[in-house]
């Protein structure tokens, strides 16, 4: 899929930036709609590591556990049959159900760890989901401040990309997952989906999510 330039909207304020811009206005924006507190709150930022036109803002609360946050992201973008998934965070692995590894020598860490024993301002981790058609996630802890923040709350978010039908140009409804990794072939309206060689059976539909057109996703 071809990149364009993403833009989304503030939650707090309504209004859309692209994402080059929404960074520094969610700092002063978070200022003015968000109330302070005795909790200590992350700003972290979340895209997709192949699609990054896909992005979340969200806080979240430091003492909240990375099973929380695989949860908000299950629900938010990944979610389809049950895969496992792991974080990794200098150098550590995260898993959301660990096993001994032979091949590694060692059991990988659980997504029981607070936020804020294993992260910090400025750092960056990644989160993988399915190991066999994985999506993998870029995040990064922006900033922290001192809120009221119980649960996550998204901050912004990108609007849908605009994907054309490969064929007459108009909106992508569908998207083929056999075709996928092809690029625009994969990409088609509904009308022009009837007439696509692998079958109805390979559409999935077009989603705002790193993992459209991925495995049994349909958002």
């Amino acid at each position: 899929m071809p990149r364009r330039i993403s833009q989304g909207k503030c939650n707090l304020c309504g209004q859309t930036f692209t994402k080059q811009t929404i960074t520094r206005h969610l700092d002063k924006c978070k200022a003015e709609h968000l109330a302070t507190g005795n909790k200590r709150v992350f700003h972290l930022k979340i895209e997709g590591r192949d699609l990054p036109e896909y992005w979340l803002h969200i806080e979240i609360p430091a003492s909240a556990s990375l099973r929380t946050l695989d949860e908000f992201l299950r629900e938010t973008w990944l979610e389809c049959c049950g895969h496992l998934s792991v974080f990794r965070i200098a150098g550590e692995d995260y898993d959301v159900a660990p096993e001994y590894d032979p091949f590694l020598g060692r059991k990988p860490k659980s997504m029981s760890a607070k936020l804020d024993d294993v992260l910090a301002p400025g750092m960056k981790f990644t989160h993988e989901y399915d190991f066999g058609t994985t999506t993998e996630l870029a995040l990064e802890v922006l900033s922290e401040r001192q809120g009221t923040t119980r649960k996550v709350q998204i901050l912004a978010r990108n609007d849908p990309p605009a994907i054309p039908c490969v064929k007459c140009g108009k909106p992508a409804t569908q998207v083929c997952s056999m075709c996928v990794f092809e690029g625009a072939e994969a990409w088609l309206c509904d009308e022009h989906a009837e007439e696509h060689d692998c079958g109805e059976e390979c559409f999935l539909p077009v989603v705002n999510s790193p993992r459209v057109g991925m495995c049994g996703y349909t958002g």
